[in-house]
């Protein structure tokens, strides 16, 4: 809500300068702060929706709302950088502008301050929710592209007084700053397909994890492992484990023993795990490639 206020309050002030200068960079960063603006809200209703209870047709809640907003947000960024760039090429190759360099220059400096301030309550958040995490790429992509701003209105200024202006250079850090807004995408658009293709978490060895199960007495093989997100920071795990027909000791004791390893050393909160002392009502696909790895390591 904070970042909200401060991008939303500044926007305008964006809006104005980049109509008097004539500058598309200016405008092109007025817009990025409204799609951040747009993305915050967006991220503010996600998380309102992810806060309802489960239900017996949402067992798992509605947690995966706040991943969907942070795939809107990124289409949304690819969108304005798409369009970023199609200005750029009209004004560079079918119609000259021409752009004032001290309105670019102090709106640019003004919006940089607002993107750092935001980015600094944003950060904290960022690496623990990927709706947050999209919004602080929003605001990083958007600093950058301040920095072109600065960057394009000191060399205006500079090239004016001596006679030679160089206004071509605003479509041109324009066209820079939407390849930098895609680039700075890719690491989040790999964590929310992740969750969304229902992938392993990137923390989480699953082939140590099968390891130290099966390392423990009374445990014969793990299979049918599934290894999931629900959303940041909350993760699934479910299995079958075959119990040592020689085992003589409690299956509740070897069970809260399994759950304590998946609980404490990998922090996964939702553990299913069924024990079994034969696999012949198993059938379920038996799911054991963590074992081909083993059966190859080195003894």
């Amino acid at each position: 809500m904070i970042a909200l206020c401060l991008i939303s309050s500044y926007m305008v002030a964006e809006v104005i300068g980049g109509l008097l200068s004539g500058s598309l960079a200016l405008i092109a960063d007025a817009g990025h702060m409204l799609t951040d603006a747009a993305a915050i809200g967006m991220a503010l209703v996600a998380m309102w929706i992810a806060e309802k209870a489960a239900s017996v047709e949402h067992t798992f809640g509605y947690f995966r709302t706040e991943v969907l907003a942070a795939l809107a947000n990124l289409f949304s960024l690819w969108l304005i950088a798409g369009w970023i760039v199609f200005e750029a090429y009209h004004r560079l190759f079918v119609e000259e502008v021409e752009v004032i360099g001290w309105p670019v220059f102090i709106v640019g400096f003004g919006g940089l301050l607002i993107y750092i301030a935001a980015a600094w309550v944003l950060h904290k958040s960022s690496e623990h929710s990927v709706n947050v995490g999209g919004e602080f790429q929003h605001v990083i992509a958007d600093a950058l592209g301040s920095v072109a701003v600065i960057i394009a209105g000191a060399i205006i200024i500079i090239s004016d007084r001596m006679g030679n202006p160089l206004h071509i250079l605003d479509p041109i850090l324009s066209a820079i700053i939407a390849v930098l807004i895609v680039y700075n995408t890719r690491k989040l658009i790999v964590r929310v397909m992740r969750v969304l293709l229902e992938g392993v978490p990137a923390h989480i060895d699953v082939y140590k994890l099968c390891s130290d199960i099966e390392d423990q007495e009374g445990v014969t093989i793990i299979h049918d492992v599934h290894v999931w997100t629900i959303t940041s920071g909350s993760e699934a795990f479910t299995a079958h484990v075959l119990v040592d027909p020689s085992y003589q000791g409690s299956d509740d004791e070897l069970l809260t023993k399994l759950k304590s390893i998946i609980h404490d050393d990998y922090n996964i909160g939702d553990a299913t795990i069924q024990l079994e002392r034969s696999t012949v009502t198993c059938k379920e696909a038996h799911h054991v490639g963590h074992l081909y790895r083993q059966a190859r390591s080195p003894a």
